[in-house]
């Protein structure tokens, strides 16, 4: 039976199933496969394969005119050029969080912010990774000098950088022209957050639990790949 709840009782909650140990599947560069075999408690054993993910951070920065900016590189999964925010892993042992997005921030984007705060967080694809990514908004931004600015490469040495009106990006996700997931989940939590006076922004130093190193039971981690937990920290504010 669907029972109509109060809107207080809308949260997501941690539940830890009994596993086996974990076994390595495949060790890559950025990240690795693993298997646990889960016990759902109801007699019910299931053999899960799973990426194993060190988090990521993405950074939606806007200026006064309400101008978000967005980066275009090449995803070669999807075989898309996509616009999509300032992110990166959180691959850096003991780089705190908000050090991590500041820095993605400058050097994907030639960016620095003043002001930092925590957007949305989010699980982008809980049925086959534990990855967890923390949205920061960036406000109060200015460019950094060219001759301090970091030398892409790879991908990233193709990176296109432009300003949008957030109305426009907005409009761009609901008509189905932009595909990132942080990109579209940020412009909205963006919009909405705009809507109601930016109330809804948290403090750059929110705990985040749901990062695969701060849950109750610690991330699965293969044998030789160490855990790269790190510190929750206060970012520069004005």
């Amino acid at each position: 039976m669907t029972h109509v709840r109060h809107g207080s009782e809308l949260r997501d909650v941690a539940e830890y199933a009994t596993t086996g140990p974990v076994e390595p599947v495949f060790t890559g560069v950025k990240w690795d496969v693993v298997a646990e075999d889960v016990d759902l408690g109801n007699g019910t054993m299931l053999r899960r394969e799973y990426l194993s993910h060190p988090g990521s951070v993405a950074v939606l920065a806007i200026d006064d005119q309400d101008r978000v900016l967005l980066i275009r590189q090449y995803r070669h999964p999807v075989r898309m050029r996509l616009w999509e925010l300032p992110a990166g892993l959180l691959d850096e042992p003991g780089e705190d969080v908000a050090v991590a997005a500041a820095r993605e921030l400058a050097e994907e984007a030639d960016v620095v912010a003043r002001r930092l705060d925590v957007l949305i967080d989010y699980v982008p694809s809980p049925g086959g990774s534990d990855e967890s990514q923390r949205i920061f908004l960036a406000r109060q931004v200015q460019p950094v000098p060219e001759a301090e600015r970091h030398v892409r490469s790879e991908e990233e040495a193709g990176i296109e950088i432009a300003w949008f009106g957030l109305d426009d990006v907005v409009a761009a996700v609901l008509a189905g022209h932009l595909h990132n997931a942080g990109a579209v989940l940020g412009v909205l939590a963006a919009a909405a957050a705009r809507a109601v006076g930016w109330s809804t922004l948290r403090p750059v130093d929110t705990p985040w639990p749901e990062h695969p190193d701060r849950r109750a039971t610690p991330r699965p981690v293969p044998p030789d790949r160490p855990s790269t937990i790190r510190k929750d920290v206060r970012a520069p504010q004005s």
